[in-house]
């Protein structure tokens, strides 16, 4: 039995280090995906996980193989297409550390996938089933993904929920906004950024999670609010998490992911129902991801920037011998 199975976005980050004199970027290649990150941190603190997703034939797919491999993340649902290349993501940095993101995907391998190519044993083997939505803005992936929620869910699976919303991803913004419902209403554990339920609803974190709970069902709500922390909600506690105060931020690339899987993996350490997680239990679970996050920030990348579970706790209880 694995505990986390992941579907999606397998691709290469490439980030801005400088800028030459004509305005030129020179750019680092880092392993990436949201689903990949999100994996990565679950695997770095010893959690089994899976990937089901597609990439390219070509250099950068081999290499991106081989990463989950040396990470400790099972590749048997992964495909390799002859027909199209791995995606590509540019990430440029601004002096904070946010990003903004230019993709070479028309079509990138990740939407190729088609439902009928996955091995639906993999997600039997899963405790919980991930997904986002990149991997819902175009057919075939779209049906694969929608198909892929629907079985797990058929078979009782936890389904957990990021909506990593890229805007230039998609034709319509319209589209994004009816997918991440969607999303919504099937899943059990939700992170969701303070940006996108501004998107989505006009609300802010507290008023938002609240309204995911209440009408959409889900049994945990993550919303992460940048570097201020994080705020958490479930139908019998809710509460405010902050980030790191102290740390350089270098580069904000798969925070978002790692905190997400941050978090799932204290919940898989609990071993309680969602709908039981108490207030003591949601501060403990979002101050730990929110630690792992704000550390990750401190190196560059998404999957290579997952901290060790020794620097974590390190940080964890040099916080709590100030307070």
């Amino acid at each position: 039995m694995f505990d986390v199975v992941a579907l999606g976005e397998l691709l290469i980050d490439f980030t801005c280090n400088s800028v030459d004199s004509s305005g030129y970027p020179t750019m680092t290649a880092h392993p990436g995906g949201a689903p990949a990150n999100f994996l990565a941190a679950l695997s770095r603190f010893g959690a089994k996980t899976r990937m089901i997703g597609k990439v390219g034939n070509d250099a950068f797919g081999k290499l991106l193989i081989n990463t989950l491999k040396k990470k400790g993340i099972d590749t048997d649902g992964m495909l390799v297409s002859d027909d199209v290349f791995t995606t590509l993501a540019f990430v440029t940095i601004d002096e904070s550390g946010d990003r903004e993101f230019s993709f070479a995907r028309k079509p990138g391998a990740d939407t190729c996938i088609c439902f009928d190519e996955i091995d639906l044993s993999i997600i039997d083997s899963a405790k919980v089933f991930h997904f986002g939505t990149l991997s819902l803005t175009h057919e075939p992936a779209k049906k694969a993904t929608i198909c892929s929620v629907q079985y797990a869910k058929s078979k009782g699976k936890i389904i957990t929920f990021d909506p990593n919303l890229r805007r230039p991803l998609w034709n319509k913004l319209d589209d994004a906004k009816e997918s991440i419902i969607w999303g919504l209403s099937m899943a059990d554990i939700v992170k969701i950024s303070d940006e996108e339920l501004e998107f989505l609803f006009g609300l802010d974190a507290e008023a938002g999670a609240k309204h995911i709970v209440e009408k959409y069902g889900c049994k945990l709500v993550f919303v992460t609010c940048g570097a201020d922390g994080c705020y958490y909600r479930n139908k019998i506690a809710n509460g405010f998490s902050p980030s790191l105060s102290d740390v350089k931020v270098i580069d904000t690339t798969g925070a978002g992911d790692i905190f997400g899987g941050s978090a799932l993996w204290k919940i898989l350490q609990l071993k309680k129902d969602i709908d039981s997680l108490t207030k003591y239990d949601l501060e403990e679970i979002s101050s730990f991801a929110c630690t792992s996050a704000s550390l990750s920030t401190t190196r560059s990348g998404g999957i290579s920037s997952v901290p060790e579970l020794s620097e974590v706790e390190k940080f964890l209880s040099l916080s709590i011998s100030t307070i």
